[in-house]
């Protein structure tokens, strides 16, 4: 059944908020001792064995597809997916889940200067715009004139997770649109968990679980409560829910809907940890936003100006990566 254009907004909301909700029930888990990796790895690995039944349906008849899209799926699944969230995690256990959120979202302010490199033609007016109204965003997100300071090793961490957003947009570019998305996000979810688990086991990110109560908006629960919102919301629903919604609006209107990520996630922390970035933090992070979408704006209006067919909907751009 084709959906109007209003419910696919309201699933892509819906998308965004899932998403959104994962730094908050992560660091709730890494503030009683768990690492980063066994974070990650319990994420990935239980929404991989969550996918695998469907994946495995969606692949009937399609093998030949999936081996040609194997380094594909296995890059996506290392960067976009497996480092892209620890680096995220890491970036959280230092630092609020907002200001990590905001760092990781200079992605597509990256992807201008990697382009601007690689084709040596200088963007138009409103992109240069926007990435110079996303770096003052980002002066102002850093604070570096106020009396807190943030975690370096944090920024860096948070920074790390916007290099790996930007292989994630560059590589969504360039998907095979034989490969279904629902296969993509669960193959991706394989790789990602294997690449996790041997990160594990080498202890380059080792795995340090703690298995005691959690405070969630001032009451403690069980762990196994934001581990389970973390698969089965902030991944498994998160994931499915951004490809439905990608599907009804088409890359356009969903990449730009995506960035409400940042939104939910904040006011998510504010509910869950009572955690609120400042007000010189929070100028910041509406100014990256804004020129995030300015540069966005630009980018697909430049599209439209050189595309000779209309817009295909690509399931896979706009979801979030965190």
């Amino acid at each position: 059944m084709t959906l109007r254009p209003a419910a696919g907004l309201w699933i892509a909301l819906v998308s965004a908020a899932t998403f959104g909700v994962s730094g908050p029930f992560a660091k709730s888990l890494l503030e009683i001792g768990w690492s980063p990796g066994a974070a990650v790895g319990l994420r990935i690995g239980g929404a991989a064995v969550v996918l695998l039944i469907p994946v495995l349906m969606a692949m009937r008849g399609r093998w030949s597809t999936l081996r040609g899209n194997a380094l594909t799926i296995g890059v996506y699944g290392t960067t976009a997916i497996a480092l892209c969230q620890l680096f995220y995690f890491n970036a959280v256990q230092r630092m609020s889940v907002g200001v990590s959120l905001l760092l990781e979202y200079l992605a597509p302010v990256l992807i201008v200067g990697f382009l601007w490199l690689r084709s040596r033609k200088a963007p138009q007016a409103l992109t240069i715009i926007g990435s110079v109204t996303a770096i003052l965003g980002l002066l102002l997100v850093l604070d570096l004139t106020g009396d807190a300071r943030l975690d370096p090793v944090g920024v860096l961490f948070g920074l790390a997770a916007a290099v790996c957003l930007v292989v994630f947009f560059l590589m969504s570019a360039r998907v095979d649109e034989s490969l279904p998305p629902l296969v993509m996000a669960g193959g991706g979810m394989v790789v990602a968990a294997a690449t996790i688990l041997v990160l594990g086991l080498t202890n380059i990110m080792p795995f340090r679980f703690v298995f005691s109560d959690v405070s969630l908006a001032g009451a403690t629960y069980s762990w196994i409560v934001p581990v389970a919102v973390l698969v089965l919301v902030a991944t498994v629903a998160a994931y499915v829910t951004g490809i439905v919604a990608a599907q009804r609006l088409g890359s356009k209107v969903a990449s730009f809907v995506a960035l409400t990520e940042v939104m939910f996630a904040v006011l998510a922390s504010w509910l869950i940890l009572g955690e609120l970035p400042s007000a010189i933090q929070l100028l910041g992070g509406l100014l990256i936003v804004a020129g995030v979408v300015c540069v966005r704006f630009d980018e697909l209006r430049t599209a439209d100006a050189g595309a000779a067919a209309p817009d295909q909907p690509n399931p896979v751009e706009p979801l979030p990566r965190a």
